[in-house]
């Protein structure tokens, strides 16, 4: 699957998008888990100590927030459009 990722999200994986296997599972979960796994440095970005999404850490399947589905539960599939925006601070 292939995630998009912004701002600082894109420093850290060095990329735009980043290509995410499936193999552990089809839910958000299982894809931020995997890119985790590939940059660990995400995880404090990304996770709070109880596997929650930080604070206006935004993922949008299809252009749809995840928190309007299943949250980290939402099923994907190989084809969606997955994307993943870190907190933007701006005036």
């Amino acid at each position: 699957m292939i995630v998009k990722v912004f701002a600082n999200f894109r420093e850290i994986c060095a990329a735009k998008s980043v290509d995410v296997p499936m193999t552990d599972g089809n839910r958000v979960i299982d894809i931020l888990e995997s890119l985790i796994r590939m940059f660990p440095a995400l995880e404090e970005e990304v996770f709070t100590p109880e596997r929650t999404l930080k604070p206006f850490v935004h993922v949008f399947i299809n252009g749809r927030n995840v928190i309007h589905a299943e949250g980290l539960e939402t099923r994907v599939l190989e084809e969606d459009q997955f994307a993943l925006f870190p907190p933007v601070a701006g005036g």
